[in-house]
């Protein structure tokens, strides 16, 4: 009898792939599509606010615009590293619209929430990747007359990238998951086609089976 039962459910997820695969096609490309731009905007602007909150105080005048800006991007950090992206993709999207009128394409919402989720954790991650390089190098350059922007580009930042790496390949992985958080606001991802599928055969286990065995396989 279990063994019947195994055997039909084998049949049913068949079934379910032969007659929905191009809606779990799309929506596994949307998702690894969000989560490779996303990533990739979240790495260059950890990149930049990295480079930011690690430059040396400088004298008199400028400490003050400094220390400004370091307290806004930290403010920026924590807000975003403290908050479910579920909310965020809310605040942003229905947000926008109820007090600056602006009505955002569903997609482009989806990068700009993924992105700068992703720009607040790729921040400290690269800002730790910098301050894993010993100091002696900082000096080295300093000593040859390189400025912060030189001794960042040609000496630091090359060995901080090859150590953040894998947290950068961990940050992919992670969004790949949670884009599935983004159907709130409507975006056509895995989980969004899941559900609608499910919703429409109310074969529930079964589709999200799948739907499970697509993540694995593409993390």
């Amino acid at each position: 009898m279990a063994f019947e039962k195994f055997i039909d459910l084998l049949n049913q997820i068949g079934n379910i792939i032969l007659e929905y695969w191009p809606m779990f096609l799309r929506g596994a490309g949307m998702t690894l599509y969000i989560a490779t731009v996303g990533t990739a905007a979240g790495f260059i602007i950890g990149l930049i606010i990295g480079i930011i909150r690690t430059t040396p105080t400088p004298i008199r005048g400028a400490r003050r615009v400094l220390k400004t800006v370091n307290a806004l991007l930290t403010a920026y950090i924590e807000f975003f590293r403290g908050t479910p992206m579920i909310v965020q993709a809310m605040v942003i999207y229905y947000g926008s619209a109820l007090v600056f009128d602006i009505d955002m394409d569903r997609i482009v919402a989806a990068l700009f929430i993924v992105s700068i989720n992703t720009g607040a954790y790729m921040a400290e991650i690269v800002r730790g990747g910098i301050l894993s390089i010993d100091k002696g190098q900082f000096e080295a350059a300093d000593a040859v007359g390189m400025n912060h922007l030189q001794t960042m580009l040609h000496v630091i930042l090359p060995q901080a990238i090859r150590n953040i790496l894998p947290a950068t390949g961990n940050e992919f992985v992670i969004n790949i998951k949670d884009t599935s958080v983004l159907n709130v606001i409507s975006v056509s991802e895995l989980y969004f086609q899941t559900k609608s599928i499910a919703g429409n055969n109310f074969k529930f286990f079964q589709t999200f089976f799948l739907e499970k065995s697509i993540i694995c396989d593409t993390t």
